[in-house]
């Protein structure tokens, strides 16, 4: 009994913390979005009317646009991408813990500092990118290559955790299986993808959820980099709840926003693990 007690001790602020910084929140934002409130005046209950308000507008489609695409292509890359670099670091090239290092940095580097300094590489009079390539564009004020570079820098940064992620995932492998396919005269191409890819799948499922729920709650790097702009190109879900709180200081359409994009992300987790679950090989 004792013991239980010094554990619950032990556990008791990360319980506080949560209940005081998530789940009161959580409660908190789903009744305001059934509110109409702007901070500073009386709550007044609205039903629907926030929901309805958000789903009509035209920059709502606009906006899902602007995030699906954000969010499918970083997922595409940032996944494929870490997975073909664990595949060669798996093989025990030389150097490979410094390159794990190096990979790693990005991700543990604050997102606003890396939106930053990216900001200061493809600024279109002092970049490096102009500079280096010896061209004129203006990246991140051109409504078509604002979001390219964006999601760059976003793939750039999730490489490195992703890459960790898979590493672990090659470390479950049974190596005999390896063994018995190169005894079987089985080629390196013929082993990734009969023996790897399929015993990965647990992994890529797991990372790919992942990459997906982050890359629709991108912020920071919007926020920094563009604001938005130029002309909406770059507008996301979360930056638009953003702007209905602190900008227009709608709050009921800001959490209707919000529980709109868990909707979202919900829908997408659940046929992500229908499909995951209809592919499975056992071996």
């Amino acid at each position: 009994m004792n013991k239980c007690k010094s554990g619950l001790f032990f556990v008791l602020p990360a319980l506080i913390g949560t209940f005081v910084f998530i789940i009161i929140p959580i409660f908190c934002s789903f009744a305001l979005s059934f509110a109409d409130w702007d901070l500073l005046n009386e709550i007044k209950f609205a039903g629907l009317d926030n929901y309805k308000a958000v789903l009509f507008e035209k920059e709502f489609l606009h906006i899902l646009l602007n995030t699906l695409v954000y969010a499918v292509s970083t997922t595409f890359f940032a996944v494929i991408i870490p997975l073909f670099i664990a595949s060669i670091l798996n093989s025990k090239i030389r150097a490979s813990e410094t390159f794990k290092t190096l990979y790693f940095l990005p991700f543990i580097t604050p997102a606003v500092v890396i939106a930053i300094v990216w900001s200061w590489i493809f600024d279109p009079n002092i970049g490096l990118i102009n500079s280096l390539f010896k061209t004129n564009l203006i990246w991140l004020f051109d409504t078509c290559l604002a979001m390219p570079v964006l999601i760059f820098v976003s793939v750039w940064r999730l490489i490195g955790y992703n890459v960790i992620l898979f590493l672990a995932g090659f470390t479950s492998i049974n190596q005999e299986i390896y063994e018995a396919a190169k005894i079987d005269g089985a080629t390196d191409r013929n082993i990734f993808y009969e023996i790897t890819l399929p015993l990965l799948k647990p992994t890529i499922y797991f990372v790919t959820l992942v990459t997906t729920i982050s890359s629709f709650q991108v912020f920071d790097l919007i926020y920094v980099m563009t604001s938005g702009g130029p002309k909406g190109a770059t507008d996301v879900i979360v930056y638009s709840v953003y702007k209905y709180a602190f900008e227009y200081f709608d709050i009921g359409k800001s959490c209707a926003l919000a529980y709109i994009l868990f909707v979202i992300i919900l829908v997408l987790v659940l046929l992500q693990q229908k499909l995951s679950n209809r592919g499975k090989t056992y071996f």
